[in-house]
């Protein structure tokens, strides 16, 4: 039955994007964009709405849970490229678990006089485990939280911007005070996994009520709002507190922007409201990781030990992303996990763009506008790319790392275990 409006759908696409990312990755865009950033968070915003516009399409032609794995087997089949991309975005849910768990201990720690490695490890471990044991124990409590805290979390963010309001000063926003072109754009990219997450409408495209008409609203309607919160909070945080303040406290660049205008109290409440984000956006990710991982199970593409429940639970999948976020969150920093984390979705989005193009006719999409997203998608990732190599070689490597294991895995996998299982399913139904 389905049981999801339009405002609910809207809600998902929302709460997927303004989870962990916003307050993780702000200080990372004032770095690159300087006075530019408000435009950085729009340009990355541009290529979230055309891909938006790609999974509008292929959401209301094929309503499946699997979403972004669906649409991908639909346009390419069963081989190396999907199973692979199937791997990737799997592997890309792990990076957004360590940013939020990262971006946990950074507000965190202001709280402690003395923020040491040990106090950082450990409050990245908890931000993991805890939602990890809430999944096993209560997974309803995940949906049944997540509305409130969205509303939490928005309603946030509507204060620092209309508390702030009065205190920007133009000057730090003028184009003297820009970055060059190059880095604007790429700070868009790095940025660009703060827009993961609309992606996850598509995941419930068979509960919502009157999906032809309601789905591309949900979508269109969850972006844009998005970009205008992302937009104002970046003009309030440039426009009121100086540079070189911004970038002593860059891993908590929001609380710090609260400041001018709500005092240390202000301060206090937005770096409480970024722990509630983070870690309400950590357990949602564990509960859609380990769900995902079942789907992709299911088709042999992954272990099928990923399938195991516990009271309807995917246990092992939740054990799986648990174990493997922890190892990612404490041995990588909080700018090689954005870079890898927008690298990543940047790599899926392309592809997703390239299934819709792909299917084209059958969705009965635009070929100019998926051809215009599958390009403006490829040169953002291209971008962030180069950059990277250049400023960050660490996070190039390890990215690649995550490339080249998926598709030796599914070489591997494909061929020695899903084969002979596909094998051994075709001979029984022959007999």
């Amino acid at each position: 039955m389905r049981s999801i409006g339009l405002l609910g759908a809207v809600s998902i696409g929302i709460g997927g994007m303004v989870g962990g990312g916003i307050f993780a990755v702000l200080g990372e865009a004032v770095s690159l964009a300087h006075g530019a950033t408000a435009l950085a968070f729009f340009i990355a915003g541009i290529v979230a709405i055309l891909t938006a516009y790609s999974y509008a399409k292929l959401s209301v032609t094929y309503q499946s849970e699997g979403g972004t794995v669906t649409f991908i087997d639909k346009a390419f089949g069963d081989n190396i490229l999907s199973g692979s991309v199937n791997l990737m975005l799997w592997l890309s849910y792990l990076v957004t678990i360590s940013l939020y768990a990262t971006a946990f201990a950074s507000y965190g720690g202001t709280f402690f006089k003395h923020y040491t490695p040990l106090v950082e490890h450990t409050l990245i471990s908890i931000a993991i485990i805890l939602p990890a044991i809430i999944n096993l124990v209560s997974a309803s409590f995940v949906g049944k939280s997540e509305t409130v805290i969205v509303v939490i979390k928005v309603s946030l963010l509507i204060l620092v911007i209309v508390a702030g309001a009065s205190y920007v000063e133009p000057q730090r926003l003028s184009s003297a005070n820009w970055g060059t072109p190059l880095s604007i754009i790429t700070a868009g990219m790095i940025i660009f996994v703060a827009y993961e997450g609309f992606e996850l409408i598509a995941n419930s495209a068979e509960d919502i009520k009157e999906p032809r008409k309601n789905l591309p609203r949900a979508f269109y309607a969850s972006v844009v709002i998005v970009i205008a919160l992302y937009v104002l909070i970046s003009i309030i945080t440039v426009g009121n507190v100086p540079e070189d303040a911004l970038m002593k406290a860059k891993d908590y660049a929001l609380a710090i922007a609260a400041k001018p205008s709500l005092g240390h109290t202000g301060f206090v409440v937005v770096a409480l409201a970024a722990l509630l984000s983070t870690f309400s956006a950590i357990n949602a990710t564990i509960y859609g990781n380990a769900r995902l991982g079942y789907i992709i199970a299911k088709d042999a593409k992954l272990p099928k030990q990923l399938m195991q429940e516990k009271n309807d639970v995917p246990f092992m999948g939740v054990v799986y992303t648990v174990i493997l976020s922890l190892v990612l969150a404490n041995s990588i920093n909080l700018d090689e996990i954005a870079i890898i984390g927008s690298a990543g979705f940047l790599l899926i989005f392309l592809i997703v763009n390239l299934s819709a193009y792909t299917l084209r006719k059958e969705i009965n999409a635009s070929a100019v506008i998926l051809v215009l997203s599958s390009v403006l998608t490829f040169l953002a990732l291209i971008t962030l790319l180069f950059h990277t190599y250049s400023s960050n070689p660490r996070a190039i490597v390890i990215f690649m790392a995550f490339i080249i294991s998926s598709l030796l895995f599914e070489l591997v996998y494909g061929r020695y275990v899903r084969g002979e299982f596909f094998k051994r399913k075709y001979t029984v139904k022959k007999r």
